[in-house]
C-alpha cells in the first residue's frame, strides 16, 4: 500500500486521468496511468485506465464490441505451430488445461452521463461488486479493460466444479449489481445494465510477453473468444453459458436454451443458454433419480451394512453411519442408493448439504434445509416467510415467542414487531439456536423412523459441526440413522461409540471395473484391447470409469460389431472427457510438487 502522502499523488493522477478522458485525451490518460501504476503497481483503476488507454490508442474505432475484440485479440488462437513456439519461448512452465472464463462487461453508457469524478467513483463501485462475486467463488480477474473484465475459473488453481463456480459467480454478479443500482438510483439517478458470457475449453497458459508487457498468467486459446462472443449475444442483465458449460453444470443449476447462433469469429453456429438460477438439493436429487444411474457396482456389502443399520434403527436404537472416500470414489452414489431402497418404507428423511462456497457461513447447511423444509420461494413477501416459519414450527408443538426470533435472522426474516428480539448474550443466543435446530432435526424421530443425511462433511463450518455433534449425543435411543459422508482429510471430531460405524470405500477391482464398463454400455460385452485401456486409465476410481467409457461409446474410438463393442483402429487413443478435467486438474494443482 501506498504511504499517505503518495496516495494523495495517486489521487491527483487519476483526477487528470478522469479530465483526460471526458476530453478523449488518451495519451494523457495513459500518461497519468503509468504513473500511477509506477507508485503502486497493484492499483485497481490504474491498470483500467491504463488497458482503456492502450486500447483505445490502437484501434481505430469504437464500435460495440470492440472490448470483446481486444480480448479476442488478445488470446485468440495461434497459427498451425505458433502455439508451441509461444508456449516454448516464453514460458517454460506453459501448461494445457481446461478453464472456464468468464467476460463480464458494462451495457450502460456512463462517460456521456456523468462527470469525471462521478465516472470513476460508480466504475469503482461496479469493479467492486464484480470482484466480490469472483473472489468469492475462487475466480481470478486476470484483466480490467475499462469496463469488461476477463476472468478465469480453473487458472492458476483449479477446483474440481470451476464451470459451477463459474456460473455462481455470474449470478452473484447479477445480484450485485442489482444491490448497487438501488444506491445508484438514489445518488446518480443511474442503472447500470451487465452482460455475461461463459465457456470452458482447452487452452495453453503460462508466461506470455516480456520486459514491462510481461503477463505472467497469460492464455492462449479460443476459449477467451468465445466467452467474450457469447457475453455479446446476452440480453441485459442475463448469464449466457456455452452447450460445453451448460453440460458441465446441469442437475445443478438451471438453464434455458435460446437456441442456436452465428456468434461473430466463430465458425458453426454454437447453442447458447440461460443460467436461471441455482437447483434445490430437492430439485437435484429429482434431476439424478430421474436420469438413468449406472447401476451400484461393488458397494453390495456397504450397502447391506447400511440397510442392517437401518433395521436397528426402527427398532430406537439409533445409528451413526461414517462413510470415507476420495472424490469420485462413490459416497455419494452410496448414499442415494440407500434412498432408494428405502424409498417404499414410512420414513421421515432430511438432508444437509455442506458446500465448499459457503465454508465460512454460520449453519448454511441448517439454513438451506429449512428453507426447503418451509418451502420458501422468491417470490415470498417478509409476512409470507413469517407465517410459513411460524406453520412449521407449530407442528413441533414449539413455543413461537422464544423460537422463531431465534430463527428470523438466519432466515433473513424480519420479526415486524410481532415478536421481541432474544435478550440473551451472545453465548446463549448461540446455544439456544443450535438446541432449537437439534429438537428441530430429530423430533420426528418420535412418530416415524427418520434418515439424517450430511454430505461433504469436510466442508462444514465449526458451528454446523458442533450442532451435528449435538444431534448424534441424542440419536443412541431414537429411530434415527444418521449418515455422513466426507473425504479422507478430514477427521470426524466425535470419539467412537458402539452405535457408530465406519465405512471406507475402497477403489474397484478389476472384476467390478469391467462390471461397471458393461452397466455402462447397456450389457454390451466389450473387446478386452478396450477393457483394458478403460481399466487401466480409470485406476478403480467409478466416476472415471463411468466418464471414460461414455467418452468412448459416444466418439468413434469404437464400433458396434454384433451387439459388440470393439476397437475402431490400431490403438485406443483416449482423451480425457471435460467432465473429468477440472477434476484431474485439480488434483494435480494441490500436489504441484510432484506433479
Amino acid at each position: 500500500m501506498a504511504s499517505e502522502r503518495l496516495q494523495r499523488q495517486i489521487e491527483r493522477l487519476l483526477d487528470e486521468a478522469d479530465q483526460a478522458i471526458a476530453s478523449e485525451d488518451w495519451p494523457t490518460v495513459l500518461s497519468r496511468a503509468r504513473s500511477v501504476l509506477a507508485i503502486d503497481p497493484e492499483n485497481v483503476d490504474g491498470s483500467a485506465y491504463r488497458s482503456t488507454a492502450e486500447r483505445a490508442l490502437g484501434r481505430s474505432d469504437g464500435s460495440e464490441g470492440a472490448r470483446a475484440q481486444e480480448i479476442a485479440e488478445d488470446s485468440a488462437p495461434a497459427p498451425q505451430g505458433e502455439t508451441q513456439l509461444l508456449a516454448t519461448d516464453h514460458s517454460p512452465d506453459a501448461e494445457r488445461r481446461q478453464l472456464t472464463v468468464m467476460f463480464c462487461d458494462l451495457q450502460t453508457a456512463l462517460s456521456q452521463r456523468l462527470d469525471p469524478e462521478e465516472l470513476r467513483d460508480v466504475n469503482r463501485s461496479y469493479q467492486e461488486a464484480c470482484a466480490k462475486a469472483v473472489s468469492e467463488f475462487d475466480g481470478y480477474i486476470a484483466k480490467y479493460l475499462g469496463d469488461g473484465l476477463l476472468i478465469y475459473f480453473g487458472y492458476p488453481l483449479a477446483h474440481e466444479d470451476d464451470p459451477q463456480r463459474a456460473a455462481h459467480a455470474g449470478l452473484a454478479i447479477l445480484d450485485g449489481i442489482q444491490q448497487l443500482n438501488i444506491r445508484l438510483k438514489e445518488t446518480h439517478n443511474l442503472t447500470l445494465a451487465v452482460r455475461v458470457g461463459i465457456h470452458t475449453g482447452l487452452v495453453v497458459a503460462g508466461e506470455m510477453g516480456s520486459g514491462e508487457n510481461l503477463e505472467t498468467l497469460a492464455i492462449v486459446g479460443e476459449t477467451p473468444n468465445i466467452a467474450a462472443r457469447l457475453q455479446e449475444a446476452a440480453d441485459s442483465n442475463t448469464v449466457i453459458v456455452s452447450s460445453v458449460t451448460q453440460r458441465l453444470i446441469q442437475g445443478v443449476f438451471d438453464c434455458q436454451s435460446k437456441g442456436a447462433r452465428i456468434l461473430r469469429g466463430i465458425a458453426e453456429p454454437m447453442e447458447l443458454f440461460q443460467v436461471l438460477r441455482e437447483l434445490d438439493n430437492q430439485e437435484r436429487l429429482g434431476v439424478s433419480t430421474s436420469a438413468e444411474l449406472t447401476e451400484l457396482v461393488g458397494r453390495e456389502q456397504e450397502l447391506g451394512l447400511m440397510l442392517d443399520r437401518w433395521e436397528h434403527a426402527k427398532e430406537g436404537r439409533g445409528q451413526l453411519v461414517l462413510i470415507n472416500g476420495e472424490p469420485g470414489i462413490g459416497k455419494s452414489r452410496l448414499v442415494q442408493e440407500l434412498r432408494n431402497r428405502l424409498a417404499g418404507e414410512p420414513h421421515v428423511r432430511q438432508g444437509y448439504s455442506c458446500s465448499p462456497y459457503h465454508r465460512d457461513s454460520v449453519l448454511h447447511s441448517q439454513v438451506e434445509f429449512m428453507k426447503r423444509w418451509l418451502r420458501f420461494s422468491g417470490e415470498d413477501t417478509n409476512e409470507e416467510k413469517l407465517e410459513k416459519l411460524e406453520a412449521g414450527l407449530s407442528e413441533y408443538a414449539i413455543q413461537l415467542p422464544e423460537a422463531v426470533p431465534l430463527l428470523a435472522s438466519h432466515l433473513s426474516i424480519s420479526l415486524d414487531n410481532r415478536y421481541s428480539p432474544p435478550d440473551l448474550t451472545p453465548q446463549q443466543l448461540r446455544q439456544k439456536t443450535l438446541e432449537l435446530l437439534t429438537e428441530l432435526c430429530i423430533g420426528s424421530a418420535d412418530v416415524l423412523p427418520e434418515l439424517v443425511i450430511v454430505e461433504d462433511l469436510h466442508w462444514a463450518d465449526s458451528t454446523s459441526l458442533e450442532l451435528f455433534g449435538m444431534v448424534l449425543e441424542r440419536i443412541a435411543t431414537a429411530q434415527i440413522l444418521a449418515v455422513l459422508t466426507f473425504r479422507p482429510e478430514f477427521v470426524p471430531p466425535w470419539s467412537a461409540q458402539s452405535h457408530f460405524t465406519q465405512i471406507s470405500l475402497n477403489r474397484l477391482t478389476r472384476r467390478q471395473t469391467e462390471e461397471m464398463v458393461e452397466s455402462v454400455t447397456g450389457g454390451k460385452p466389450v473387446s478386452p484391447e478396450v477393457i483394458e485401456q478403460l481399466t487401466s486409465k480409470s485406476d478403480g476410481l467409478p466416476l472415471f470409469v463411468e466418464e471414460l467409457t461414455r467418452m468412448v461409446v459416444e466418439s468413434n474410438l469404437v464400433k458396434e460389431v454384433d451387439g459388440r463393442y470393439e476397437q475402431s483402429g490400431s490403438s485406443l487413443a483416449l482423451t480425457i472427457p471435460a467432465t473429468l478435467q477440472d477434476s484431474l486438474t485439480a488434483r494435480l494443482d494441490r500436489i504441484s510438487a510432484v506433479r
